[in-house]
């Protein structure tokens, strides 16, 4: 069967020099702007670039034919945005230029670079916003947002920030261990559904997956120290680009089940090869802009049908995926996420890893307008009762069954990514590469069925 690939995710360098044209010309119109940019880098391998959320420009200085041309089109609220790249949106109007750029909390911003401006929107409204640098030729504010795509602050009720501070908590403390992974399921479903009831889904979206990376990092050294060193900064993680979900094949659908409530959707899936056994569903919030990976082990002759939504069952077999799962448990329950990724200088951050004692693998798209390479992945000790079930099955081998009692297995990494060009897409084959290097058996050919 022919194999379900990416849609074509095109370079755009046109568009990205409009933006980089707008975005010079106003850094070096704000020296102070310029030094911030240079210090992220410096101290954290951040690009004031990948932070971008949207560009005020004068009607005079570019005409909305030649914005239309190179990709961005006008929504139903008159704004400019170009979804088929990862291009900031565009505002005409006024008489200078404004850059907008992304922070996760603005009471964090505002703290840690000793801003006196006032904060436009409540704390914990969905739009938060602070002018941060302004003279005659330019202006730079900081926008915080919390599941809403608004330009204009308009403060919800007390009510509903209240509500949304009650299910914030109940995400971070949800129960993830459970004697059966469905009750676990049925639990968070009830969670989501809640949330989603009382302040929408789009904010209760960006909750959850603030709540996630908590997780996360509570579990992943890499994403404690960066997160740190860019909350010197009062960044957050402002900069991520997407999440990744590992799942069993039983479950799969529940997981889908979960992102769909929260407003994902299903954009694109693709399957690495009957060799590698594993496909992934990729799924993007529109209001967010977030991106997940939700990995499973699959067979050739489903990819005809609908793996996302309708339950699959047990392969005799356990690839990448659903090994990982079987031995740390379900990435929406127990284990948490495989990996978190974000936007970087690359060859920065890296330099920066290793100056710190962190290790990199080595890199799985090495392009100029991609390239994506995940840290040395944690190892988490397996229930020695998990592993008898194993092998036990037929699933894994007597020796891997005692690495995996003795040693542990690989659990979560943390990625460098870097895009140039606008580039929106993944490099499916270096995907497959390195996640096969990443199957928490050492020697695949040791593995019952695996390259069969």
């Amino acid at each position: 069967m022919e194999k379900v690939i990416f849609p074509t995710w095109s370079v755009q360098p046109q568009a990205e020099a409009i933006v980089k044209r707008y975005f010079r010309q106003a850094l070096e119109s704000c020296p102070e702007a310029a030094a911030f940019q240079q210090t992220i880098l410096e101290q954290c391998g951040v690009r004031l670039r990948d932070l971008l959320d949207h560009l005020v420009i004068p009607a005079s200085q570019t005409s909305a034919r030649e914005l239309h041309n190179y990709g961005w089109q006008l929504d139903a609220h008159g704004l400019l945005r170009n979804t088929s790249g990862f291009f900031p949106t565009i505002t005409q109007g006024g008489a200078t230029v404004k850059v907008y750029f992304k922070v996760e909390f603005m009471a964090d911003f505002v703290r840690a670079l000793g801003i006196t401006h006032p904060i436009y929107g409540k704390p914990f409204a969905p739009h938060r916003q602070v002018c941060v640098w302004k003279n005659e030729d330019v202006e730079f504010w900081a926008v915080q947002r919390n599941g809403t795509q608004a330009f204009e602050v308009d403060d919800p009720s007390d009510s509903y920030i209240q509500a949304s501070r009650i299910h914030q908590q109940i995400f971070r403390s949800r129960r993830r261990q459970f004697d059966h992974d469905e009750e676990g399921f049925d639990h968070t479903d009830a969670l989501v559904q809640s949330a989603v009831g009382d302040i929408g889904r789009d904010v209760a979206c960006d909750l959850f997956l603030r709540a996630e990376r908590e997780y996360w990092m509570s579990r992943n050294y890499a994403g404690r120290v960066q997160k740190m060193r860019q909350d010197k900064f009062g960044l957050g993680w402002a900069n991520q680009d997407h999440h990744t979900y590992d799942s069993s094949r039983e479950l799969f659908y529940r997981n889908i089940r979960v992102l769909e409530t929260l407003g994902f959707e299903c954009r694109e899936r693709f399957y690495a090869g009957a060799d590698a056994g594993w496909g992934s569903q990729i799924l993007e919030q529109p209001v967010l802009g977030s991106i997940i990976f939700t990995d499973i082990d699959l067979a050739p002759e489903e990819l005809a049908g609908d793996f996302a939504h309708n339950p699959l069952e047990p392969l005799p077999y356990l690839r990448r995926a659903g090994l990982w799962t079987a031995l740390h448990g379900e990435s929406m329950l127990q284990a948490g996420l495989n990996h978190l990724e974000c936007m970087f200088d690359q060859r920065v951050l890296r330099q920066q890893f290793q100056s710190l004692g962190i290790d990199m693998m080595v890199p799985f798209s090495n392009f100029k307008h991609l390239y994506q390479e995940l840290t040395v992945g944690e190892w988490w000790p397996v229930n020695p009762k998990t592993v008898d079930a194993l092998e036990a099955k037929g699933l894994i081998t007597q020796q891997q069954a005692e690495d995996f009692r003795v040693n542990g297995a690989i659990g979560s990494h943390f990625e460098n990514l870097e895009r140039n060009d606008g580039y929106k897409g993944f490099n499916q084959p270096g995907i497959d590469d390195v996640l096969r290097v990443l199957d928490p058996r050492k020697n695949l050919l040791e593995v019952p069925n695996a390259l069969n």
